[in-house]
């Protein structure tokens, strides 16, 4: 990664951007200990909640707009995917406050998740560092600036899972995901993706295709284990077309990051790349995105982001790198 700043340069000032709804009310408590914590160190802080993400989205953008030095976003994954739509390219650095179920980015930046006033203390005494981003486009870049996405890009069984999740009404939380992937599996076939990248176009019968920024997903699931955040480049990991009973024994080892070791499993590092099957969802940090044809491509150095100062080496994506 880029040289750090100054180790434990306190920031001017701060917003702490809420999720109201990231794990019950803890998104709240989480805001309010840390705001309470980085105003106790003299440091001007400004606490703000969206009703939804539209609103959400606007505050992170004042934020930046009022030339703030550090966002911090008190939610999960999906607040983070909100605040990077905002944060990119830009002189304000990303600091998380995980109060999430998967937590993915924080994991990235080694920020402690689940103690709030450690992940406050991160802020107050981080460093600044430089990371790549994903950004997601219609095929050839055609349609606009496109979404950014941190951590991973999927399409495939788990982007199927999230959608009829989303259609789902009961139950809540996690067990809504639980009874969506038994659906999912009840209904499993191969799809064809078509992959161009470096130049070349592949053909393959796939479950699932995900591009990794990061290594993980899904609340520590190391499904790209080869990603670096500052090389400049994206993981792809193609797994292959499976039947229902072999994707379940797939299960564990895809917690574990193994099934890279398949010898049917196939990884690629590329700049970019452009993913294309017939009806199907890409989804980024968790979130849905976009129907496929998509181009997606790394951009090196497209945030900043605050990291504890004992991060370096603590963790896979923050210790390794340039």
């Amino acid at each position: 990664m880029s040289a750090p700043g100054p180790g434990g340069r306190v920031p001017r000032r701060v917003t702490v951007l809420v999720n109201p709804a990231s794990g019950g009310r803890t998104g709240e408590q989480i805001a309010a200990a840390a705001g309470r914590r980085v105003l106790s160190a003299g440091v001007e802080v400004d606490v703000v909640a969206g009703r939804n993400a539209k609103e959400a989205r606007a505050k992170a953008r004042a934020c930046v707009e009022a030339g703030d030095d550090v966002l911090a976003v008190a939610g999960g994954d999906g607040m983070v995917h909100l605040a990077l739509q905002e944060v990119a390219g830009t002189r304000t650095a990303l600091a998380v406050l995980p109060a999430g179920t998967g937590n993915d980015f924080a994991r990235v930046l080694g920020i402690p998740r689940g103690d709030p006033l450690a992940a406050a203390e991160a802020l107050l005494g981080g460093v600044r560092r430089t990371i790549d981003l994903g950004r997601v486009t219609g095929p050839g870049g055609a349609e606009g600036p496109g979404h950014w996405f941190g951590t991973v890009m999927t399409s495939g069984f788990d982007s199927l899972v999230l959608e009829r999740a989303n259609r789902m009404r009961w139950p809540r939380g996690q067990a809504r995901y639980r009874l969506a992937i038994l659906a999912e599996l009840g209904v499993l076939r191969p799809r064809p993706f078509v992959l161009e990248l470096d130049g070349r176009r592949e053909e393959v019968e796939a479950t699932l295709i995900a591009v990794g920024n990061t290594t993980t997903y899904g609340g520590g699931m190391p499904i790209c284990p080869h990603a670096v955040p500052d090389d400049g480049r994206l993981s792809v990991t193609v797994v292959p077309a499976l039947s229902r009973a072999k994707l379940v024994r797939y299960f564990p080892l895809m917690q574990s990051g193994g099934h890279v070791e398949r010898p049917d499993v196939r990884t690629f590092h590329t700049r970019g790349l452009t993913l294309e099957t017939a009806d199907m969802l890409a989804t980024a940090d968790g979130e849905p995105l976009a129907r496929l044809p998509v181009r997606v491509e790394a951009v090196p150095g497209a945030v900043d982001v605050i990291v504890p100062a004992s991060a370096t080496g603590a963790g896979r994506d923050v210790g390794a790198g340039r």
